[in-house]
């Protein structure tokens, strides 16, 4: 998120304002300068905090314990050297003894790093603590550490909570500016709240005059979070009638709401649909790219439409747009799990003549498939295109294939495998006893039982006898019943 909105910032030209603008605005963590050795005093405050024995009553003791001269550099370089190893809870406890110990020589700077180390650790309560005595104290919260905070606030589901800290942002001494309202719909945005973001739009529209395009990027993907195509238009006609106009990225998303949308509901629209998007796309100027027909590709496969995967590829090489080894992926995919495996494999070999090198989750997902599908030679056969290409990092797929070989029976195959390996220097996770037929069990799949003929003649016409008898008791039951209405009619 503060990528995307960094560089929305210095496209609109708004970190050139003031130098004190520009600090607020920056995207960098708070971080110190380390030494290559680190002092014998940090090294022991560090030792103190991280220590596992004794609860945080203790920690504090040891903490008074502590001989050394405290200031906010050390505490700054104290933290951020055991952020990572040392636990949430003694991190606050120990900040919060360094400022009742140095009282007011702890700056702003210190609070604001605290408490986003605290939001990258997603620790509620610690950034609960400090919000209050940051408020408290009258301390400044600058608007990176707010944009930080927001964000693992909706991330944590209490989007309540970060509107409320917007609202407030006064008792923090923060403006309200372009960063500080981009910063919480984005947040709001990020998990589909759009409606409460268009609800902050509203009331700050003279803030966000200069950052439209990100702000009707962020409203457009919360709505397609909720898989709500038809607000999802909206702020596309929106951005029209208002002089800006959708980009590749609005267009891909808004393009991924509608074929999500029409996964669940109405699979048979997928293509249509879509192409009528791209369509449009190439009437404002927007040339779709791979990544758009990607989008497309993912959802035919999760509903399986084979032949509509094969058809949009072919489309692809047709409309001048060049196929990437993530389409290849997508198309042989749903070509394995649906069965068939040749038309598969000419896909990928269509990939490697056009000289496009995937990465190592194109053969490690494919793999994987045809090993769930019981297809290891054919599983094989792709782990040698995989070694001719000299990708490398070949373990993973050791450690798929040889217990798939071994429990299928294949022992020597999977000892091949395994010296093959061990030759190339690849450390193994598998374990050797699976190449122990005294060990390993062979898996042997059950074949449906086969129906006796001779038994289901015979069965069949004592089944015919017996439901003919049925019916004639029935009837005989019935005839009586209407004999014996006939004789009380008679006799009344």
């Amino acid at each position: 998120m503060h990528m995307l909105l960094n560089s929305a910032l210095k496209r609109f030209g708004l970190q050139n304002k003031s130098t004190h603008k520009f600090q607020l605005l920056s995207v960098s963590f708070y971080s110190t300068l380390h030494s290559i050795s680190a002092p014998p005093q940090l090294q022991e405050l560090c030792n103190i905090v991280t220590s596992t024995v004794g609860g945080l009553d203790d920690l504090e003791l040891s903490l008074n314990k502590f001989k050394g001269s405290i200031n906010s550099s050390l505490v700054a370089q104290a933290i951020d050297s055991i952020k990572h190893e040392a636990h949430t809870r003694r991190l606050l406890r120990f900040f919060l003894w360094s400022n009742k110990h140095l009282s007011r020589d702890l700056e702003d700077n210190d609070y604001n790093y605290a408490l986003r180390v605290f939001a990258e650790k997603k620790d509620y309560t610690a950034m609960d603590i400090l919000l209050g005595d940051l408020k408290k104290e009258g301390r400044v919260m600058d608007a990176q550490t707010f944009g930080l905070v927001a964000e693992t606030f909706v991330k944590l589901g209490k989007e309540d909570e970060a509107l409320g800290i917007f609202k407030n942002l006064d008792k923090y001494k923060c403006f309200i500016d372009e960063f500080t309202v981009t910063a919480i719909i984005n947040a709001l945005c990020s998990k589909g709240h759009a409606k409460r973001a268009e609800g902050v739009v509203w009331h700050h529209k003279d803030k966000v005059k200069g950052v439209l395009p990100c702000i009707y990027r962020s409203l457009l993907y919360g709505w397609s979070v909720q898989r709500n195509v038809k607000e999802a238009r909206r702020i596309i006609q929106e951005m029209k009638s208002n002089g800006v106009n959708p980009d590749l990225v609005c267009y891909n998303t808004f393009l991924r709401c509608l074929c999500e949308r029409n996964l669940r509901h109405n699979p048979s629209g997928l293509v249509p649909e879509a192409l009528n998007v791209m369509m449009e796309m190439r009437f404002y100027k927007v040339l779709p790219t791979s990544i758009s027909y990607n989008i497309l590709l993912s959802c035919l496969g999760k509903t399986r439409r084979v032949k509509e995967s094969c058809q949009i590829l072919e489309a692809m090489n047709k409309s001048g747009v060049a196929p990437d080894w993530v389409s290849y992926y997508l198309v042989a995919r749903v070509l394995f799990l649906s069965g068939r495996f040749g038309k598969g494999k000419e896909i990928v070999d269509q990939m490697i003549e056009k000289g496009l090198v995937p990465n190592h989750k194109f053969y490690y997902s494919l793999i994987g498939i045809l090993c769930g599908v019981e297809r290891v030679n054919h599983a094989l056969e792709l782990f040698e295109k995989m070694k001719g290409s000299s990708l490398g990092g070949y373990g993973p797929v050791y450690d798929v294939l040889i217990p798939k070989l071994c429990r299928g029976g294949a022992f020597e195959k999977g000892r091949e495998l395994w010296d093959e390996a061990k030759c190339m220097g690849i450390t193994l996770q598998c374990s050797r006893d699976v190449l122990d037929p005294s060990i390993t069990e062979v898996y042997k799949p059950k074949r449906p039982e086969k129906i006796n003929l001779v038994d289901s003649s015979k069965a069949k016409p004592q089944q015919k006898v017996s439901n003919y008898l049925e019916r004639m008791k029935m009837r005989k039951r019935i005839a009586a019943i209407k004999k014996k209405k006939k004789q009380k009619s008679a006799a009344t």
